[in-house]
């Protein structure tokens, strides 16, 4: 899952974070009073160009596999951009270090940018940065020892993220919104699940902040493709049923239903999973899947190296990032 480095928050996040934090309202694991009816507040306009450019970017720098040049040059990365929007202070990479594959070490970070700390009253939004080590299910058996590009299987989530966080910068949202990018989340083998979703494990397991207790978390996950379908997925329904519903309510209220499809799936083992097993607070999913044959099913790139630019929506992630502008601004 190895040495673990000790970690801390720098001494002024510390200070106006963790007590509140610690007296933020208790999770449940569903809220039956859900109401994310709209307040007529103005919401910012989510940039497709922005967040598309963020994509393009994170695949200069190669996969972003564990241990690589590129998954540092992108954790610097992540981290200068958030310190710029949020507010140096206001970033803190949770460093760990995990045993992997053949005995060796991975060095991971999980990187959390908190927006408005001085408001108890919290959301968290998060997706994962890594990428996957192989191709497993690439049709050409010679890729599928290589690394994924992983355009959409991390990098259109860390988009949106990002262009969220640029918008928060412009315009503080009026609640607490924390960003979280998890570390690991696709370093597994097919068929396992020890070595899937080590970042939000580790987290989980050492919260930063003890007491941390968010109304609800979501989770973004290939929010980028094209021709991207949006159901309700089958885990997160198990967990908040009552979350799901208003979220996908206001997606609908807003001319995302196309997308966001009244269709309920079945579960999806992700981030939101280990979350949910692992927290008092219900965590959801919003991930590109379908159904076929009563089974679920990923978009045809998956796991493959042809999850490249070429693949990628700007209209998708416009659509997810509007739609979280929109509850962070005018529903909560």
């Amino acid at each position: 899952m190895g040495r673990m480095r000790k970690y801390g928050f720098p001494p002024l996040l510390l200070l106006t974070v963790f007590l509140l934090y610690s007296c933020s309202k208790s999770g449940s694991r569903d809220n039956p009073e859900y109401d994310f009816s709209s307040q007529g507040h103005s919401v910012p306009s989510f940039s497709a160009d922005s967040a598309y450019q963020d994509v393009a970017k994170q695949l200069q720098f190669g996969p972003r596999v564990p241990n690589s040049r590129a998954h540092e040059e992108e954790k610097q990365w992540i981290m200068r951009k958030m310190s710029r929007y949020a507010g140096s202070s206001m970033v803190y990479s949770q460093n760990f270090d995990i045993k992997g594959y053949n005995n060796d070490t991975l060095h991971l970070s999980n990187i959390i940018a908190a927006f408005n700390p001085g408001d108890p009253d919290r959301i968290m939004i998060s997706t994962h940065w890594d990428t996957r080590p192989r191709s497993d299910q690439d049709p050409d058996k010679a890729y599928r020892d290589k690394p994924i590009p992983g355009a959409d299987d991390g990098a259109s989530g860390v988009a949106v993220l990002l262009e969220m966080a640029r918008q928060f910068h412009k315009k503080m949202p009026s609640i607490g919104v924390d960003l979280v990018f998890w570390d690991g989340e696709d370093y597994g083998k097919s068929g396992e699940d020890n070595y899937y979703f080590l970042g939000s494990r580790y987290w989980a397991q050492h919260p930063p902040v003890p007491g941390y207790s968010p109304r609800f978390g979501i989770l973004l996950d290939m929010v980028g493709g094209k021709n991207a379908h949006f159901p309700k997925e089958g885990a997160s329904y198990s967990y908040a049923p009552l979350l799901v519903n208003a979220i996908w309510n206001v997606a609908d209220q807003i001319g995302l239903d196309t997308l966001f499809t009244n269709e309920q799936t079945p579960g999806v083992t992700d981030d939101h999973t280990v979350l949910n097993q692992l927290t008092d607070f219900p965590t959801i999913d919003i991930i590109d899947h379908r159904v076929e044959g009563g089974q679920v099913t990923f978009p045809p790139y998956w796991h493959t190296h042809k999850d490249n630019l070429s693949i990628i929506d700007p209209n998708t992630m416009k659509a997810v990032g509007h739609l979280m502008l929109e509850l962070v601004y005018n529903r909560l």
